[in-house]
């Protein structure tokens, strides 16, 4: 059996067993970089460090200290409770509200399970309150984590984009950006006609002074955020995977705090946009100066960095290294290429990044298919932007599966629903994204050869 070969088979198995024994991708691929590297290929350890994605390692920390901080001081908080009063009650706008809110967090560089988790509870809430659909209004909060999950600053479009830079493809932040956020909007204008959302505009408006609470706000300690890909399993109830909810301070006024909070990821957008620093170090700096300032409200943030998405994004790009050392993303590459229809291996392409996330981690999904797919782009018959954004798209979107980490939280997170139901139709709905959406995709993205 040959080297490339078996590279790709303990790939296969470390997607397996990090699905069905919720152990950290990125740990595995650390383990599976290790061993292929020592016993396969012979090299070294700087051979194996040497694919170590330093510079992503800094952003995935850097942005999440940042968030964490943004979390503790209720600065979050005040976001959510402030865009319900926006639209002044509308109990139509609500859901379209969180779809914002989600897309606002992972957009400005929050991990995508830490958005969820922080507003699927609150949004759901308003679902069980208003006789709002829990479906529509659990994708809308995963569609609008995914929709704003791809600006230049936020996690997966930074790993996206620095994966194109490293592999020397043509690259477009903003294509990639807009092709994921009109992507999951028509989804979630089409869930809203077919899930009642037109009927919501007869109920008017709800009184401010409820809109603006919810119950308590989540004690973020508990919180998940792990982007593992290892989702709370199905039949969890809701303290497994939902933040506790415990007395809050007043989340609907400005202290020194969030100002200074809000100040910093304003500072943090136009730095990167309009000075080209790097958000990573951005980031850090920026926390430090708000620890500083208000310690006892950042006395947590560092354990709250998503370590985990850290050592997921650092050990699969780590195995993706070696994969490149031995000559398996070539190999492989050619041999999707070799099937001699193009546009047929693109879409195979898609499909399997589709299925797989529904099962796994679509990080980790978007590290090791993107490198894959290099040689097959570098043959110049399929436009290499339009291709990344439509594995990216197919990668991401199916993130309502219940199976993946996002999916599990709304299911937990839904109060007086019938459980087991609800995760027939997460399941259901899911299945649908996964058969329809990458053809979509393919069709629009890929066909007309963007890039």
């Amino acid at each position: 059996m040959s080297p490339e070969l078996i590279s790709i088979l303990v790939l296969v198995v470390v997607f397996v067993i990090a699905t069905t024994r919720s152990v950290n991708m990125g740990a595995l691929a650390f383990a599976a970089a290790f061993a292929v590297g020592e016993l396969v290929a012979d090299l070294d350890a700087d051979g194996i460090f040497a694919g170590f994605p330093g510079d992503l390692f800094v952003v995935l920390v850097g942005v999440t200290y940042l968030f964490a901080i943004a979390r503790a001081n209720g600065t979050t908080d005040w976001l959510v409770h402030a865009s319900i009063r926006l639209v002044r009650g509308r109990v139509a706008l609500i859901p379209w509200v969180m779809f914002a809110i989600t897309g606002a967090l992972t957009a400005i560089g929050a991990v995508s399970p830490a958005a969820v988790a922080i507003v699927a509870p609150i949004a759901l809430s308003f679902a069980a309150r208003y006789g709002i659909s829990p479906l529509l209004m659990g994708a809308m909060v995963v569609h609008g984590a995914q929709g704003g999950g791809f600006s230049p600053i936020s996690i997966y479009g930074t790993i996206v984009n620095g994966i194109v830079e490293r592999e020397h493809l043509p690259g477009n932040e903003v294509f990639l950006f807009l092709a994921s956020l009109i992507v999951n909007l028509v989804i979630a204008g089409v869930m809203f006609v077919l899930f009642g959302g037109l009927k919501l505009w007869a109920q008017g408006a709800v009184p401010l002074d409820e809109a603006a609470g919810s119950g308590g706000a989540p004690d973020r300690r508990d919180t998940p955020d792990d982007g593992t890909g290892t989702a709370p399993s199905a039949g969890t109830g809701p303290a497994t995977a939902v933040a506790t909810r415990t007395e809050a301070p007043d989340t609907t006024r400005l202290t020194p705090a969030r100002i200074a909070t809000l100040t910093a990821l304003v500072a943090l957008v136009v730095a990167v946009l309009a000075f080209d620093l790097d958000a990573g170090l951005m980031s850090i700096t920026l926390a430090v100066i708000l620890s500083a300032a208000w310690p006892e409200d950042s006395r947590r943030a560092v354990g709250q960095i998503a370590w985990s998405t850290v050592l997921l994004i650092c050990g699969v790009l780590t195995y993706v290294g070696v994969l490149e050392e031995i000559g398996t993303i070539k190999w492989a590459g050619e041999g999707v290429g070799g099937i001699g229809v193009p546009l047929l291996a693109a879409v195979l392409l898609c499909y399997i990044g589709a299925i797989v996330s529904a099962f796994a981690s679509s990080v980790g999904i978007m590290g090791a298919l993107i490198p894959l797919a290099v040689p097959f782009l570098a043959q110049g018959e399929i436009g290499a932007v339009g291709m990344v954004a439509a594995l990216a798209v197919s990668a991401t979107v199916v993130d309502v599966s219940p199976f993946s980490t996002n999916g599990a939280l709304v299911l937990a997170a839904a109060p007086d629903v019938d459980r087991e139901r609800f995760f027939r139709q997460l399941m259901i709905y899911g299945g649908i994204v996964v058969a329809v959406v990458p053809a979509v995709v393919w069709l629009v993205l890929v066909v007309p050869g963007f890039g």
